[in-house]
């Protein structure tokens, strides 16, 4: 063996070319793991109504660890989307020492009962909020189909002014409608658009017009509808003499 020079010759190469691929691995090891390459820079982008510095200061100081190459994108991608407001977070590299941490938030359509919000994409998430918006009652997985139904309800009443306030829907599939003026809607199953387009019409001919309080308009007849007047009172009937 040791007389087989070109034997020899190759043992010697692969020993050189281990050699040097261990020391580019050692290199490379040691550029991404070494201190001298940390996260310098958080630069922050999106339209933010929500999310306040001090939140995103917070995170950036207790949940981002490793250097600018071992920090875990997915990792940070979640640390960020933990924020109550925060719908989605996208994170960047941004070289030399600079991470992009792009922020979506979500944007409230209405309350969930008492516990939470929906968002405009129909998701629901826990945060707290101040503003006036709609209630959503309904079964557990129905938020797309009630956001959904807010706009509809909209597109609707728009020209009677009335607004919707509180929607339920059961878990047979029944919707009933709280308007802004008290009015509760009972809009049953299956066709609930042109029933809503039906109260809409005889809301602002008729309806509005009359001298006695409503509170309740039952729209699943056919054709028809029924009202209900608390401070209604039937004349008394006439005895024929």
């Amino acid at each position: 063996m040791w007389d087989n020079h070109q034997l020899l010759r190759s043992l010697a190469n692969l020993l050189l070319g281990l050699s040097l691929l261990m020391l580019v691995y050692a290199a490379g090891f040691w550029v991404t793991h070494a201190p001298v390459f940390p996260v310098k820079k958080i630069q922050i982008q999106g339209q933010m109504k929500r999310v306040t510095p001090e939140q995103l200061k917070f995170i950036a100081e207790h949940e981002l660890t490793g250097t600018f190459f071992t920090l875990d994108i997915d990792k940070t991608r979640a640390a960020f989307g933990k924020l109550p407001w925060v719908r989605d977070a996208q994170v960047r590299r941004r070289w030399p020492d600079a991470l992009e941490i792009g922020v979506e938030e979500h944007v409230a359509l209405a309350r969930w009962g008492e516990n939470g919000l929906v968002d405009k994409f129909g998701e629901r998430f826990d945060a707290a909020s101040d503003q006036a918006l709609p209630i959503f009652h309904g079964p557990a997985g129905a938020e797309k189909d009630m956001a959904q139904m807010l706009g509809k309800l909209g597109s609707g009443l728009a020209a009677t002014g009335l607004k919707p306030q509180e929607i339920w829907l059961s878990p047979r599939r029944a919707w009933q409608v709280g308007l802004d003026n008290g009015v509760k809607l009972d809009l049953g199953r299956g066709d609930v658009e042109a029933r809503v387009g039906r109260f809409a019409l005889y809301w602002k001919d008729k309806l509005a017009a009359l001298p006695y309080h409503i509170d309740y308009v039952d729209m699943r007849y056919p054709n028809g509808f029924a009202v209900r007047m608390p401070d209604y009172k039937a004349p008394p009937a006439q005895v024929k003499k």
